[in-house]
């Protein structure tokens, strides 16, 4: 019996931990955002661009959840704020894809800096191995997340890496 109270109490810890660590997130994210003077989906949208590279806007909504009228604004927004181009496809003329303006990004780095040197700080406590259990943890609850939003979303599909965004 107090192996499953241990578990329970582990469980109820991790979940708890997890919350925090998701205010977290948003809470960072809000800030870097104001920093740069955008808005959650804007904020959102160019890191994904960062993260991806140039994507249409049809893969900027299928990776944020957001409807094509939605999209076509955004990018207007962003356009407009000169953080991001829309240009045409060397491959396909006819398509256009978004890219970053790294040159008006470049000064913004240095704005997770210290959050990158923190979490390098926290992987220095653990083990290749310990961070290999970590990942896997990371990887799975995000893909746990990700089939239950589908769920609520009335959507079908299993999560695969290219899904990830």
């Amino acid at each position: 019996m107090a192996e499953e109270e241990r578990r329970k109490s582990l469980l109820d810890a991790l979940g708890a931990a997890a919350r925090e660590q998701s205010d977290a997130t948003v809470r960072h994210r809000d800030a870097v955002g104001a920093r740069l003077g955008l808005g959650p989906a804007e904020e959102k949208a160019l890191d994904l661009l960062r993260r991806l590279g140039p994507l249409t806007a049809g893969e900027i909504g299928q990776h944020a959840g957001l409807a094509p009228a939605t999209v076509t604004g955004l990018i207007d927004r962003l356009e407009g704020k000169w953080l991001v181009r829309r240009v045409r496809d060397l491959r396909d003329r006819r398509r256009v894809i978004v890219e970053i303006n790294h040159e008006r990004l470049a000064g913004f780095a240095e704005l997770s800096e210290p959050y990158a040197a923190a979490l390098e700080r926290v992987y220095a406590h653990y083990s290749d191995d310990e961070l290999a259990v970590i990942l896997d943890w990371v990887h799975r609850s995000t893909a746990a997340q990700r089939e239950a939003t589908r769920a609520l979303a009335g959507e079908q599909g299993v999560d695969t890496k290219a899904d990830q965004g």
